[in-house]
């Protein structure tokens, strides 16, 4: 049946838009009501400077925690969950070899993925290749640092040459991009070993990829939640040292919270998109997800700036000080989110105690009062308009998730958002920014529930860095977690508070017992 828009839907397409589209229609009634200022610009910057390549600085050295002296265990496979600052340890003092290390993931990875559907692509002949490499630089007294020799695992967006990039979805499960992904490429100069392409809800979304239900290590009766979920889940199965992820609007924080894992996601445009499968231009943000917070910190060291390939990539220093005094700091917590009723509040309340034990004399803060859920058509006209091949030319119906609230409706349905109701929605949302922009003026650092009220959603959209992390367990023993969000391009000072509760608390050195 042909459509006004110039695409067939099917009647059942059809009927399935419109069960959706009233939710739709909602939100553009709220743009609509909400009033705007002539001089209230769209939060969308056109720069008409095109993609240039240069050249990318050299990792900066960073100074990590002091540990102690770390001793190789008598059976390797217990340094599985170690952080990437106890690894490094071992292979820079040569205890481990990285192709020890390698060999030792590989073979979990092939074990546990099994059980938990984590991975698209082992990149085994790449890996032992890396890891022969950092084995023959490390002898010959060139150490490039704490990430040289670690095996890590990539969400499969990234593009990797010779290998698929998948994107988790039926229609693109052979593609191959012969180009190398801004985040690979730093990796690979800091000197890590990528030993798998990890799964991720198709398009970015959810748990369901073409090939399966990626799980929680902790309950094989769930999905790892998404869109980061082979990440998330193979970092809290002791699977990989750490992983990268990305984040649109929670496909970090969800995942790390439901496996257990700690999660970066860094303040909009410090990391390079490039080479990387784009969801929503003025949304996506890659992050890495890992053990312990000074892992993040590490990861992040090795990865951030611009490279020329992203217009949207800033370059901006990074000064990580694992000794920093956090009273130094103003702290704050989102009060009317912690006095909410929701599952787990008892968890989340004991971060507030633990804090103030720390000595932390936290501020009330309050979020903005603008109503933002209506700016969620932003993400959905711009990831309909990345895959508008998809809906045209009726790929969307090989995908594996087919219900209302998946992408093939979604997109469908995205038809319908009129392009004035979108630039309003991105002036809304520069006044959202404004908002913060004062809020942020309160605090350095604020502690929230992790999906407190919309605290995610306008996070996401303003672009400030959060850090998310467990901090306890729910009734059936699956995890939770708390976040911390800081002020734009301060992703060091929400590093520092979320690792100061981390050592003072002990639910990320707690790992799933696999006892499958």
């Amino acid at each position: 049946m042909p459509d006004y828009l110039g695409i067939e839907f099917t009647p059942e397409e059809r009927e399935q838009i419109s069960k959706s589209i009233e939710d739709q229609l909602k939100h553009l009634q709220t743009i609509r009501s909400h009033h705007l200022d002539n001089g209230i610009p769209p939060a969308l910057i056109f720069d008409p400077r095109l993609p240039t390549p240069v050249d990318m600085p050299a990792i900066a050295p960073i100074n990590v925690s002091d540990i102690g002296q770390v001793q190789r265990p008598s059976n390797l496979e217990d340094a599985a969950f170690y952080p990437v600052t106890h690894l490094a340890q071992l292979v820079k003092s040569r205890q481990v070899t990285s192709v020890e290390l390698t060999e030792m993931y590989l073979e979990r990875l092939r074990e546990y993925n099994l059980h938990l559907e984590c991975v698209v692509t082992f990149t085994d002949d790449l890996a032992m290749t890396q890891a022969q490499q950092a084995d023959e630089e490390i002898a010959a007294g060139h150490y490039r640092g704490p990430l040289h020799g670690i095996p890590w695992g990539a969400k499969d967006l990234l593009a990797v040459p010779g290998y698929p990039t998948t994107w988790g979805a039926t229609p693109f499960k052979s593609q191959v991009i012969d180009r190398k992904a801004t985040v690979v490429q730093r990796l690979e100069e800091a000197g890590a070993v990528l030993i798998a392409k990890l799964t991720l809800g198709a398009l970015a979304y959810g748990d369901i990829w073409f090939d399966g239900v990626t799980k929680n290590p902790w309950d094989l009766s769930e999905g790892s939640s998404g869109s980061s979920a082979g990440s998330a889940a193979s970092v809290a199965a002791g699977l990989v040292g750490f992983a990268i992820g990305t984040e649109t609007y929670g496909s970090i924080v969800s995942p790390s919270t439901r496996c257990g894992v700690t999660g970066l996601r860094p303040t909009f445009g410090r990391v390079s998109r490039h080479g990387a499968m784009a969801l929503c231009w003025s949304m996506d943000k890659i992050g890495p997800i890992a053990r312990s917070v000074e892992d993040c910190a590490v990861v992040f060291n090795a990865i951030h700036g611009a490279d020329g390939l992203d217009n949207h990539a800033i370059s901006h220093p990074f000064r990580w000080n694992p000794d920093l005094d956090i009273h130094s700091l103003r702290i704050g917590y989102y009060k009317s989110a912690f006095e909410a009723e929701r599952d787990n509040q008892a968890n989340d309340d004991a971060v507030l105690e633990v804090l103030d034990d720390l000595g932390i004399d936290l501020i009330p803060i309050e979020m903005p009062e603008i109503d933002i859920q209506s700016l969620i058509i932003i993400l959905v006209a711009e990831a309909a308009a990345a895959f508008d091949e998809l809906t045209r030319h009726n790929l969307d119906d090989q995908m594996k998730w087919q219900d209302d609230d998946a992408w093939p409706n979604t997109f469908r349905r995205a038809r319908y958002i009129p392009a004035v109701e979108y630039i309003n929605a991105n002036r809304i949302r520069t006044e959202l920014m404004q908002a913060f922009a004062v809020l942020m003026e309160e605090v350095d650092v604020f502690v929230t529930p992790s999906f407190g009220k919309d605290v995610l959603l306008a996070t996401n959209l303003t672009g400030h860095p959060a850090v998310v992390l467990p901090n306890g367990f729910t009734e059936k023993g699956t995890k939770t977690s708390i976040s911390c969000v800081g002020g734009l391009f301060e992703d060091e000072k929400v590093l520092a508070v979320a690792k100061a509760y981390q050592d003072a608390s002990d639910f990320h050195q707690q790992h799933p017992p696999l006892d499958f």
